[in-house]
């Protein structure tokens, strides 16, 4: 699929990951729908591409904020042909902490109902749209790309939230992906290392270099401008579908 002159819904858009994807395809002649809470950076990255970008406030957890969001970018640009997951939390918390507390189940619930039930919920809403597409000339109606995590695969102590939340989404790529396919929508997961952006805050930098550092080749932090530019390939080549590419320099976490 081509990404100018089509329109790209970007859950999580005004920073990190998210920022990149959508600034890489506004450059490349894209209308792109924001959808994030973070307005300051959202409505200042709009204003770099006005009449081509959107900027709407829009919680992943909350049904009816997506549903906003999806119908007020649609009737904007007319249609969308692509939606790109990128909104997501980080919990780190160990199940039982060092005073013999244990952890809060809430921050189990909320790390799934914004990183895995915001997915498929976007996704849920947005592939209707999708499917009702005239399909280009190879029979492609849209495309889907999903953010998990390579902790889905080697979560470290304390994550077992953003793990889980993260291996789910790795777990319905194939499903949706054979589902939707029959429609003409692709679906595909990105699973990166870590990477500079303001998800891992919370972790010391000396910590976040340290795991860079782990990386056989680049032996440093990913940089979102890269996992911008594999969401860019994803979309333009058509026989990427149903599959989950780690990002990651080959890192494996300890």
């Amino acid at each position: 699929m081509q990404i100018a002159n089509h329109t790209f819904f970007v859950t999580g858009g005004s920073s990190g990951l998210g920022k990149a994807t959508s600034l890489l395809l506004a450059e490349q002649g894209a209308n792109v729908v924001i959808a994030d809470l973070a307005a300051e950076g959202g409505e200042a990255l709009a204003s770099q591409f006005p009449g081509r970008t959107l900027f709407i406030p829009t919680d992943v957890t909350d049904r009816a904020s997506i549903e906003h969001a999806v119908s007020t970018g649609a009737a904007r640009f007319g249609a969308l042909q692509g939606l790109i997951n990128c909104a997501g939390i980080l919990v780190a918390e160990r199940m039982i902490k060092k005073d013999g507390t244990v952890c809060d189940p809430e921050a189990f619930r909320r790390c799934l109902e914004v990183n895995l039930t915001g997915t498929f919920e976007t996704i849920r809403q947005i592939s209707p749209l999708l499917a009702n597409n005239r399909p280009n000339p190879e029979g492609e109606c849209g495309v889907i790309v999903n953010t998990a995590s390579i902790a889905a695969y080697e979560g470290q102590i304390g994550l077992a939230a953003y793990a889980a939340s993260k291996a789910g989404i790795i777990g319905m790529t194939l499903p949706l992906a054979r589902e939707l396919g029959a429609l003409g929508i692709r679906v595909m997961t990105i699973a990166p290392g870590v990477f500079e952006t303001p998800l891992f805050k919370e972790i010391r930098s000396e910590k976040l270099d340290e795991l860079g550092r782990l990386a056989p080749f680049p032996s440093r932090l990913g940089k979102p401008s890269e996992f911008a530019a594999l969401v860019r390939h994803i979309i333009e080549n058509p026989m990427l579908n149903g599959e989950v590419i780690r990002l990651d320099g080959a890192l494996r976490l300890p």
